[in-house]
């Protein structure tokens, strides 16, 4: 046999005689499972946070709904502002219940993954130990100098001692490195059953939250059963104010048809003047220079030399834009599904286009804007640049205000005081008025978003909350 193969022969029986184990298979496997379990442990965290978010904000919700349910509350009689804000309660704790689940979910699967990891890390831990064992057996072999000095003199040549000396120096060597890895397994087992612990305590306070949130929810839903039932006995009492409030509809419909169309007829007036000024001041010009015997260098004018202002017929459908006004407009439009909510507070109590009455059966109701219901004295701010186009009062809808951004227009009713005159330039965020309190105690402001004649769904334009 050749020396070469004696050698690497020679090294393998004494790995062998000494029993060191080679990284199994599995071990390694294990390895990539925990490697791959803390990399989803170190994204999972941002999606817990997430939901912890979600469930604040869910909460603060649920606080400014109470707020605004105890205001109607205070009348003795029930009101369909009572009922509104009740149905937003529910709809509101609903999404708390859901949040929940979706919380505990998360910690579900998280104390599974412990588990997992706990269970694979005692696994490691006991091989670990066996090795050590297996170690320590194959060291007592060896156990006294004489038994070393014979192993390293019973080479056969000189490189085999060297290997055996370098042999003796690394075994002791992995023994140390064994038992350190024994114990930093252990601590890692000890933290990762405190983490579990940890884990499961959370789940059961969730779970605890859980049923006392659906226990609200029942409690909520039982109110509203009661102010539907109270509502239905004042059927007659419900068609009478729809009446009245499909009247003040009315009016509204009518006076802001009427802005816009005063609105559309004064801006191609202003446009058309403006274009007849500068067709003036050419002719002038032209005029000037042929006085001056310049009249051969002077270019007949004729109606494609007029500017796209002059030469664009006047519309009657929609408002003539001027360079600034046309700016604001693309800005406003711009901003689609990002503008402010006209209070900073409350939620949507009726919804834009036709839909069911709440209480009265086969009755459709049709609304041009959103009803958001707020806290009595909510200050009413707008929503984005314009000029205040109208400021009145109509009965039903108390004052209003009508502010124009270019070609769009929005509209403000329900309001109980407005701080602004027409003619003025507002900016976003200012306030304009307060909301009105009706003898139910609902505090509620009508809004509405207008494209020229057409009228808009506020909702696809104002920002989610």
């Amino acid at each position: 046999m050749p020396a070469k193969s004696k050698h690497w022969l020679l090294v393998v029986l004494v790995a062998a005689w000494l029993g060191v184990p080679a990284p199994s298979g599995d071990a390694q496997a294990q390895q990539r499972q925990r490697t791959s379990s803390t990399r989803r442990r170190g994204t999972a965290p941002k999606s817990k946070a997430q939901l912890e978010r979600e469930r604040r904000a869910t909460l603060r919700r649920i606080r400014e709904t109470s707020r605004i349910l105890e205001q109607t509350q205070r009348q003795k009689e029930a009101s369909l502002g009572q009922l509104n804000a009740l149905k937003e309660k529910l709809t509101v704790q609903q999404g708390v219940i859901r949040n929940i689940s979706s919380e505990l979910r998360y910690i579900e699967t998280d104390v599974q993954q412990t588990e997992q990891q706990v269970q694979q890390t005692r696994q490691s831990l006991e091989q670990l130990k066996a090795e050590y064992g297996r170690l320590i057996y194959s060291a007592s072999k060896t156990a006294n100098s004489y038994n070393r000095i014979m192993f390293l003199f019973a080479a056969k040549s000189f490189n085999q001692f060297m290997l055996r000396l370098r042999y003796i120096r690394q075994y002791a060597e992995v023994r140390k490195a064994q038992a350190a890895q024994i114990a930093g397994t252990q601590q890692r087992l000890s933290q990762q059953l405190t983490g579990l612990q940890t884990k499961k305590q959370e789940k059961g306070s969730l779970l605890n939250t859980q049923v006392a949130e659906k226990n609200n929810l029942l409690t909520m839903k039982t109110q509203q059963d009661q102010v539907v039932t109270k509502l239905s006995q004042q059927e007659q009492n419900l068609r009478e104010e729809l009446a009245k409030r499909q009247l003040a509809v009315s009016r509204l419909d009518n006076l802001i048809a009427e802005r816009v169309r005063e609105e559309i007829a004064r801006a191609a007036r202003v446009a058309a003047a403006r274009a007849a000024a500068r067709a003036a001041a050419r002719e002038r010009a032209a005029r000037a220079a042929a006085a001056a015997g310049r009249a051969s260098d002077a270019p007949s004018r004729t109606y494609s030399d007029a500017s796209p202002e002059e030469a664009a017929p006047t519309r009657t459908d929609r408002v003539t834009l001027t360079p600034e006004t046309a700016e604001l407009s693309s800005s406003f439009a711009d901003n689609r599904g990002r503008l402010l909510w006209p209070v900073s507070k409350g939620f949507i109590s009726q919804r834009f286009g036709r839909h069911n009455h709440p209480v009265l059966k086969n009755v459709v109701v049709e609304n041009r804007g959103i009803d958001i219901q707020t806290s009595a004295g909510e200050p009413v701010r707008a929503i984005f640049d314009g000029k205040v186009l109208t400021v009145a009062n109509v009965p039903g809808m108390n004052n209003i205000v009508m502010i124009q951004h270019g070609e769009y227009f929005t509209v403000y009713a329900k309001l109980r005081g407005v701080s602004v005159s027409e003619g003025q330039i507002v900016k976003m965020r200012q306030p304009i008025g307060t909301v009105y309190t009706d003898p139910d105690g609902t505090s509620e402001v009508q809004f509405q978003v207008w494209r020229n004649s057409a009228n808009l769904n506020p909702e696809n334009w104002i920002g989610r909350r």
